[in-house]
């Protein structure tokens, strides 16, 4: 194995990441498989990993076309972390090499410095052989990564940054339900988080025929279950919320035709549509979707499934901001003197050029 430096430029070393990093493919004959292995370091109050939680030491790297990266843009607001944890976006499209920040002046990351993502791992690992991916939190003295465990970061959020929660903040993993909640996420990772990408990237019609039953099998189970309470625990938004929303919000515009996932729009299904309305709607959900980038990236990006590389104009996203019916439950959104989050930080306004009342041109 070749070494590869750590300027970006890409040898044999970083094959692997080179390709996971491209986005995912479809190989013939085979199912999909998610390699679910991660940088597990984690961030914590008493820095047990060799990393405290501390006030300006760590930035988020958090592309918004991304689905898992968008739970930690979402998690950051209502926790209120944004004037602790700063963070830098990559755009919407990548090379084989790497997330770029082509979206920064210069193309170039303010505080890191980096032109790419890539940087930050090989700071770190010098031969790391996995797939560059986001989210990432990066160690900003030694501008290394310190993980990319999209399923920890959030948790962690939660419940080791709590001195610098904002005040109304809202209980996301409460202690009391966690057992559920964990349990909950963890069916939602299979078989709908990356249950829509099972049915994307099927390498088989028998792989895509059982992957699209059991996808649209889970979605009928979420359906039946938002018919009887506002949010997936209860009365409040939780982790489960924050989890499934980035998922839900891309369904139609993405995987309904992007992935075949297409039994139905979720559209069609109205406790699921009205829940994604709902939270669309919320301070901290919607204000971190950028519609233009998000099908950008997909359809850009996924060049085996869309060789032509063109994005869609549609569809009409406008719904999204009319009235739902989920204020028939009972609501306690932001939990015992909770309160919504602020407005988004004037330099992380989504462009309103990319909101659904303008992306499909109306």
């Amino acid at each position: 194995m070749t070494t590869a430096d750590t300027t970006g430029t890409s040898t044999t070393a970083d094959t692997t990441a080179e390709n996971s990093t491209r986005g995912y493919y479809v190989t013939q004959g085979k199912a999909f498989d998610r390699d679910m292995n991660y940088i597990d370091d984690r961030i914590t109050r008493d820095g047990r990993d060799g990393w405290p939680v501390e006030a300006g030491r760590y930035r988020l790297i958090a592309a918004r076309a991304c689905p898992w990266a968008n739970r930690t843009l979402i998690s950051r607001r209502l926790l209120g972390l944004e004037d602790v944890l700063s963070v830098g976006m990559p755009g919407p499209t990548h090379d084989m090499r790497s997330w770029t920040f082509d979206l920064d002046e210069g193309g170039v990351d303010p505080v890191l410095g980096y032109e790419r993502l890539q940087q930050a791992y090989f700071a770190r690992f010098p031969y790391y052989p996995r797939g560059i991916t986001v989210p990432a939190v990066v160690d900003v003295p030694s501008k290394a990564v310190v993980t990319n465990d999209f399923q920890r970061i959030t948790l962690d959020f939660a419940t080791e940054w709590t001195e610098f929660h904002r005040e109304g903040a809202p209980d996301l993993y409460p202690e009391a339900q966690r057992e559920e909640i964990d349990a909950l996420n963890k069916w939602m990772l299979h078989r709908v988080n990356n249950g829509v990408y099972k049915v994307g990237f099927a390498g088989s019609q028998e792989d895509y025929e059982r992957e699209f039953a059991l996808l649209w099998e889970a979605l009928d189970e979420l359906e039946e279950r938002l018919g009887t309470s506002r949010y997936l625990m209860g009365p409040s938004i939780t982790e489960a919320d924050v989890r499934l929303f980035p998922t839900l919000i891309r369904f139609d515009p993405v995987y309904h035709g992007h992935f075949k996932a297409n039994r139905q729009t979720l559209a069609s299904m109205p406790n699921l549509w009205n829940y994604t309305k709902d939270l669309f709607q919320t301070p901290g959900f919607g204000d971190t979707v950028d519609f233009v980038q998000i099908k950008r990236h997909y359809y850009y990006v996924h060049e085996d499934i869309n060789p032509t590389q063109v994005v869609p104009l549609g569809p009409d996203l406008s719904p999204l901001m009319e009235a739902h019916d989920r204020d028939r439950f009972e609501t306690d959104t932001w939990g015992p003197g909770g309160a919504a989050p602020e407005a988004p930080l004037a330099a992380e306004v989504v462009d309103p050029a990319h909101t659904p009342l303008h992306v499909t041109g109306r």
